[in-house]
């Protein structure tokens, strides 16, 4: 049976299979150190459409594509399709999979898009209104800088605290029945605003959502980090990632030894001119749904704790001056 631990976390009594998953990267992403686990990598990043805009649509339509072939499904074996990406009003995700005819709800968690949609597709698939659920999102690089920061031709300086939004896509299909790794618990974040206004710093804007739900996992369920293999971290990236750590054992929770992030693991940070590492919905996406997924698979884990970070401010709020408000969504995931 399904039981709520706490204010914000779900234990699911019978819990729902990642039956599939896939991820596709663009050409930047190809050149990581993850390229290996990555099914598809592009080396147009316009994927030959007229926009980058459009190329994003384009990037979740081909993830689609690829998680029902490996699962050996069809799209109206889905129930659901969560999913939602960084464009103003998530154009990306309504042009990518348009002419899926899935029952679709968007959802908009900035950079925690897809653990917000992982849990909400294993909420549905754990109450029994779902047997499959896809779930999935993106980001680029092109469409990300036009519409946050500054037109590509503008070729402004980077901070040493800016991170460099990935191009990519990462889907996952969730089953009530079938093998692979198992989600047991979501925790869902509260958004957490410590006044940061600085736009080229997102890992100081996003470190306290995600220790907020971290510590509200831990003592909802009474479990200690040590007690999961990984716990990984969206895109905090090298900034993000420092303070987390720093200021969780202030929580009384140690991390050293058992913490990722995904913004530190997709480029060569030192190789790739990324600054502090990366950031966007594709960052989680790819390297989870790429990466981490074959690595428990193949063994390396069996337990582990995913945290996604979101920044959930827009360009104008930034002009007006307004802090960043942050939010982070947390599942934990089983090899059984």
């Amino acid at each position: 049976m399904n039981q709520k631990l706490g204010k914000q976390t779900v234990v699911f009594g019978k819990p729902p299979v990642i039956i599939s998953h896939a991820a596709i990267a663009g050409a930047k992403e190809g050149e990581g150190p993850l390229k290996a686990d990555f099914d598809m990598i592009v080396s147009d990043d316009k994927m030959g459409q007229p926009s980058w805009d459009l190329a994003e649509g384009a990037f979740q339509k081909t993830a689609v594509e690829l998680v029902l072939k490996k699962a050996g499904l069809h799209s109206n074996d889905m129930n659901y399709i969560f999913s939602g990406d960084l464009q103003n009003q998530c154009v990306a995700t309504h042009y990518g999979i348009r002419g899926t005819n899935i029952p679709f709800y968007g959802l908009y968690g900035a950079c925690s898009t897809m653990i917000e949609g992982m849990s909400v597709g294993a909420l549905f698939v754990a109450a029994g209104y779902a047997e499959k659920t896809l779930c999935l999102t993106s980001s680029h690089f092109c469409s990300a800088e036009k519409q946050y920061r500054n037109p590509l031709e503008y070729g402004g300086q980077r901070t040493p605290s800016a991170q460099w939004t990935v191009t990519g896509s990462g889907a996952v299909i969730l089953s009530s029945a079938g093998k692979g790794p198992v989600v047991t618990h979501v925790t869902t974040g509260r958004i957490v605003d410590k006044g940061v206004t600085d736009i080229s710093n997102m890992g100081a804007a996003m470190a306290p959502a995600a220790i907020d739900t971290l510590v509200s996992h831990f003592r909802d369920t009474g479990f200690k980090p040590s007690d999961y293999d990984l716990i990984l971290t969206g895109d905090l990236g090298t900034v993000g990632s420092e303070i987390l750590c720093e200021l969780i054992k202030r929580e009384g929770y140690d991390m050293d030894g058992r913490h990722n992030d995904c913004g530190k693991m997709i480029y060569n940070i030192e190789e790739q001119d990324v600054h502090a590492g990366a950031s966007g919905c594709g960052c989680c996406a790819t390297v989870l749904c790429g990466h981490i997924l074959k690595e428990m698979e193949r063994g390396r884990y069996r337990r582990i704790l995913v945290a996604a970070t979101g920044a959930l401010m827009n360009p104008l709020t930034v002009e007006q001056g307004e802090s960043i408000p942050a939010i982070s969504h947390a599942v934990a995931i089983e090899m059984r």
